[in-house]
């Protein structure tokens, strides 16, 4: 039998403050935005970027994992999809006002940081890749 989740996960919910559209400066520029899927289990998000001078166009699902005949997974997972065939795995978490998004698995040296100013309109943080590499971001909600 399968498990059927009658509820998102409170990790998932807590994403809520996400929903919307935002502009992105920094080291990539333009907008993205959130959106719940039907059922409120995932959340959809449109990215209409530029980065390096390169266009950054896709979408991304996250949520909880459940694979056929097995129980939902603890981590919210994401799959991204772009515009040239690419597709990357994330990990989130939103505690409290911090956000944090790993590359591949949770733990990850390529990781998003974050946090949500006291109103919730501005997300400031910085993107760090290993080698010393990443940039900074700035989310402000529109």
């Amino acid at each position: 039998m399968i498990e059927n989740q009658s509820q998102p996960s409170t990790e998932v919910k807590a994403l809520e403050r996400l929903i919307g559209t935002w502009k992105v400066t920094g080291g990539a520029e333009g907008t993205v935005r959130y959106e719940w899927m039907f059922g409120r289990f995932f959340l959809i998000q449109h990215i209409d970027l530029t980065q390096f001078g390169e266009p950054v166009v896709g979408m991304e699902v996250i949520g909880n994992l459940r694979p056929f005949g097995e129980p939902t997974g603890t981590d919210v997972m994401s799959r991204y999809y772009d515009s040239l065939g690419n597709t990357f795995d994330y990990v989130y978490e939103l505690v409290g006002d911090k956000l944090t998004i790993w590359g591949g698995v949770k733990g990850s040296p390529a990781y998003y940081e974050g946090a949500f100013d006291a109103d919730g309109t501005t997300v400031t943080g910085e993107w760090v890749y290993p080698g010393g590499g990443g940039y900074a971001s700035v989310m402000t909600r529109i």
